[in-house]
């Protein structure tokens, strides 16, 4: 078990996809010069670094063409298989963390981690921020990302993006769900994200919250 100690640098903006994630990292790291790990970007080498015996649901990804996680299954069946479900990232996050340097505050902004692998990790429960956008506003967000043909196509192959999206959103749901559930029970900070509030407000809750200004 890795010490709460070793990532007291570390910062997690975590939470459902579609909640503006990336875009508030990216205004938080140019304000407070911080050191952003990108999840999403670093799940390409956690495919080559996994295992199946440690880690078959993920390395279940590695055979897998565009497309093909959510042909022919339900939000249900995608969202059994998700990785982060079963706690299989939390080995590569914390493996990666502790490869950097810390005379720098790194913010981790990632989706695929529950709040119970999470809790562990941190020496402060307002370390983490969990955001959850309403449905509204995720199916919004979703509906804008994957306007984009190119951008569909290499997530989703050639199945229909209006059928993929609408289970894309459900399994979210499912996702969303977890992550209240488990956020509440173990007292950890959530945010919802309905659009009524700017990017700079939420940045500036976030920046109060992790303690920016001290890097405590």
């Amino acid at each position: 078990m890795t010490s709460p100690a070793r990532l007291r640098h570390v910062r997690w903006l975590v939470g459902g996809t579609g909640a503006g994630k990336s875009t508030a990292a990216a205004v938080i790291a140019r304000r407070f010069d911080l050191d952003v790990y990108d999840g999403d970007r670093a799940e390409h080498d956690w495919l080559r670094r996994c295992t199946a015996e440690r880690h078959p649901r993920f390395a279940a990804l590695r055979d897998q063409r565009s497309g093909d996680m959510w042909r022919d299954r339900s939000p249900g069946q995608i969202f059994e298989a998700m990785a982060g479900l079963h706690g299989e990232t939390v080995e590569f996050l914390v493996e990666d963390l502790l490869a950097r340097p810390t005379d720098r505050t790194v913010l981790v902004d990632y989706f695929g981690v529950l709040p119970r692998d999470l809790a562990p990790l941190l020496s402060r429960p307002a370390h983490a921020a969990f955001l959850v956008p309403t449905p509204e506003f995720r199916r919004a967000a979703l509906t804008r990302r994957y306007a984009d043909r190119d951008r569909a196509r290499a997530n989703w192959g050639g199945l229909d993006p209006a059928v993929v999206l609408e289970t894309r959103l459900a399994r979210d749901a499912l996702w969303d769900a977890e992550v209240t559930r488990q956020a509440r029970e173990l007292g950890l900070p959530l945010l919802t994200i309905d659009g009524n509030r700017s990017v700079d407000r939420t940045v500036d809750a976030l920046a109060r919250q992790f303690r920016l200004d001290t890097a405590q």
